[in-house]
């Protein structure tokens, strides 16, 4: 799979993906990570990017010429380009979404900054839009990283063991049960015994049970539909 991001500041992405698993998934060319900088598609004689916003506010907008060159020559090369925008005005971006995603062949995700994009680019280029959260970032870098984690580790022969994302919170879709390694005793706190009595079916129970607890507690939203899910 191909990433590729539309960023003025290519560096602050870059370093992520120099080791761990992404590092060594793109080693094996499973997946591969590309640039796009919309100021070397500006044709503003001062090399700008930005400008204040129509009717007033705070801060400068990313003007439309660089973004819709910079997207409609990614297109014109690979029409195959799935584009998206990251937002903090979108819809949450969640597992289901990470699993769909890792089906695509290429993927663009486009960073804004300052106060954010001329919405007209958005109109025109999106393929779908996402925000990871309720809170607002310095830029759209952060979040886009985000997004390719996550997609990333759903695609075909990234995960050395592919069994671990049958586990893992929001599958069921209920939050993750607690995990335990050795030493069985650490100062003073033990594992929960039924852990260590190989017993696999009440394992299995306990940690469901424990998953329930846990989802209850930390995001009752999500309780409630695992448990709409059982009946």
């Amino acid at each position: 799979m191909r990433f590729t991001f539309v960023t003025l500041f290519p560096q602050l992405v870059e370093g992520y993906f120099s080791a761990s698993i992404l590092g060594r998934a793109i080693e094996e060319e499973k997946l591969s990570i590309d640039f796009r900088n919309p100021r070397e598609y500006t044709k503003d004689k001062f090399n700008r990017v930005d400008a204040p916003m129509i009717g007033g506010g705070a801060g400068m907008l990313m003007t439309p010429q660089p973004l819709m060159d910079t997207l409609d020559t990614l297109k014109a090369t690979s029409p195959e380009a799935h584009i998206i925008f990251l937002t903090p005005v979108a819809k949450r971006f969640t597992q289901n979404d990470a699993k769909r995603l890792a089906k695509k062949r290429h993927i663009v995700l486009v960073s804004g900054r300052y106060e954010g994009i001329d919405e007209r680019v958005i109109e025109a280029q999106a393929d779908e839009v996402f925000s990871i959260g309720d809170y607002i970032l310095t830029g759209g870098e952060l979040a886009s990283m985000v997004l390719c984690d996550a997609i990333s580790r759903n695609v075909e022969g990234v995960l050395g063991n592919s069994e671990s994302l049958q586990v893992e919170s929001f599958e069921a879709p209920l939050l993750e049960a607690p995990s335990f390694t050795k030493p069985t005793v650490y100062e003073e706190n033990a594992v929960v015994s039924e852990f260590l009595k190989g017993n696999h079916s009440k394992i299995t129970d306990l940690k469901r049970g424990l998953a329930l607890c846990k989802t209850k507690y930390f995001r009752p939203d999500l309780y409630k539909k695992g448990i709409t899910d059982e009946k």
